[in-house]
């Protein structure tokens, strides 16, 4: 059984057990999260596809830490202009277990 989940912005493919890495969320460690932007869930060979979400189907998640992705670095340089610049961004993320998929 698996189910593919929006979040952040981005869809997730997800099944019972497994750690996914998701934008950070307003949760603390520890807390359950209940997820219910599902797209599409798929149970022994049974496709449930949503139009565009699928009606009652959730996913319960728990937080089991945050943290900072990679650095991306960006260097801005304007030829004749005396111009540089870097620009340096950690974004923030929280790492999520699936536990249950309702639907």
């Amino acid at each position: 059984m698996y189910a593919v989940l929006k979040t952040g912005g981005k869809q997730y493919r997800v099944a019972i057990g497994d750690k996914i890495e998701v934008e950070k969320l307003a949760s603390a460690v520890g807390d359950q999260v209940t997820l219910t932007d599902v797209l599409m869930i798929e149970n022994e060979g049974n496709v449930t596809v949503g139009k565009p979400m699928v009606a009652g189907a959730e996913v319960i998640a728990k937080v089991v830490g945050e943290g900072k992705g990679d650095k991306v670095t960006h260097f801005d340089y304007r030829n004749k202009h005396r111009r540089r610049k870097t620009i340096g961004h950690r974004q923030q993320f929280t790492r999520l277990e699936i536990a249950e998929i309702k639907g």
